[in-house]
């Protein structure tokens, strides 16, 4: 029975009754599973991807599904299956983009979604499948977490070890405003409805030694979200992402926290569409463009007001 007070809310209740979930299984003889909501117009063939983090499932993002579907994006949100290294990963989902039969996306990744997107951007580069990237809090570099070493021994610690490493990032929410602290709460729920190969495999790609090759995205559409407040990315692995990716538009939250597509998603949302706006006229438009002609994308401006945020986007 959920408890936190997201699970409980109206709009979550809306979103389960009406987005039906799916399970998807790509690889032969095998038993894992992609889970994903898939929502909007499907005439639409290039959708927008979102990544989770490690401690994520499907639905967190469950906030750009309902608003951008709404505006006639098509959206997709996944949730992996049991993958134990980064070429398992990329190869399992371009198997899974052919089965959707998509040639080209855009990928939202938060924290360890956007270096998996960035390593799939990166694994695909010569016969390119990710049109552009929105990282939110992530990273380009795992030493950045210093576990490379422990990774190696994940897979067989027990599941309540697991998620108390995972949640010694979580800020407590008692120091947190209102919504954060909603958010965190969230979170925690969706931790522990992961099993233990779940979130060993997600914890062991996150943390085994790897990194980004920027020259190989060089050509890719960039935006950067983080922000302001306490997250569990610090302020040197934000600059390392700024380093990499000097020409990315860059997307600053004055607060937000770890999840900010749950605490701040007006403001999220159309920092997607802010980013996706510049594919609309072209072949790679996530958007229905009947949909889009009607309500306009400058109309997302109005769930989150820039004079109340002026730091709220700025360019490089």
């Amino acid at each position: 029975m959920p408890t936190s007070e997201i699970a409980k809310s109206q709009e979550y209740q809306s979103f389960r009754a009406s987005v039906s979930q799916h399970k998807v299984q790509v690889d032969d003889g095998s038993n894992k599973e992609w889970t994903l909501y898939d929502a909007g117009p499907r005439c639409v063939r290039c959708p927008l991807v979102c990544f989770p983090p490690a401690s994520g499932t499907a639905d967190i993002f469950f906030k750009q599904i309902l608003g951008l579907t709404a505006r006639g994006y098509r959206v997709i949100s996944m949730e992996y299956p049991v993958l134990w290294s980064l070429e398992d990963f990329c190869e399992s989902f371009r198997k899974l983009l052919d089965h959707l039969k998509l040639d080209r996306i855009h990928i939202f990744g938060a924290s360890l979604g956007g270096f998996l997107a960035q390593k799939f951007a990166e694994y695909t580069y010569k016969s390119p499948r990710v049109q552009s990237i929105i990282l939110c809090n992530s990273f380009v570099d795992t030493d950045c977490f210093q576990q490379s070493q422990s990774s190696t021994t994940y897979w067989v610690l027990p599941g309540f070890l697991l998620k108390k490493m995972v949640m010694g990032n979580f800020a407590s929410a008692r120091l947190l405003d209102y919504e954060i602290a909603n958010s965190v709460d969230f979170m925690v729920e969706r931790l522990d409805s992961l099993g233990q190969s779940e979130l060993a495999s997600r914890l062991t790609i996150n943390c085994a030694s790897s990194y980004v090759e920027p020259q190989k995205l060089k050509d890719m559409h960039v935006t950067l979200i983080d922000v302001f407040d306490n997250s569990a990315i610090s302020q040197s692995v934000k600059d390392e992402m700024y380093k990499c990716y000097p020409d990315a538009k860059r997307a600053h939250l004055k607060s937000g926290g770890n999840f900010p597509y749950l605490s701040r998603s007006d403001e999220v949302n159309l920092h997607i569409q802010i980013h996706l706006r510049v594919f609309l006229d072209t072949r790679y438009n996530a958007c229905d463009p009947n949909v889009s002609e009607e309500n306009g994308t400058d109309n997302g401006a109005s769930t989150s007001d820039s004079s109340e945020h002026p730091t709220l986007f700025a360019s490089k």
